[in-house]
């Protein structure tokens, strides 16, 4: 019984340790064939600014449309279009600055 309780209290502790980025974001795209970063990279090319990488992504995930992927033909003919998110936008708004963080490379060009 105190072997279970310790199990529980220690997976629950690990679990909130978990931000929404890592629990939301990281859980679906590990298995994928393209890595995460490279869904960064095409938004930094077609958006530019982190505003507006920013407001993209998030309108994307709340509402996706063929319109507004970044993704090519192929990977929408194999993946198919991105289910809208259940993510609230608090919780989204942190998973996208999260992610930013992660990936930015403006602060990392010397």
């Amino acid at each position: 019984m105190v072997k279970h309780l310790l199990l529980t209290l220690l997976l629950t502790n690990f679990l909130s340790a978990q931000n929404v980025y890592e629990k939301n974001c990281l859980a679906c795209h590990k298995g994928m064939a393209v890595k995460i970063d490279k869904f960064f990279y095409r938004y930094l090319l077609k958006y530019s600014s982190e505003k507006e990488v920013k407001h993209a992504m998030l309108s994307y995930l709340q509402n996706p449309t063929l319109k507004d992927t970044i993704l090519v033909d192929g990977l929408i003919n194999r993946f198919g279009l991105k289910k809208k998110t259940t993510l609230s936008t608090r919780e989204l708004e942190e998973a996208i600055n999260i992610y930013w963080e992660e990936y930015n490379v403006f602060d990392k060009l010397k």
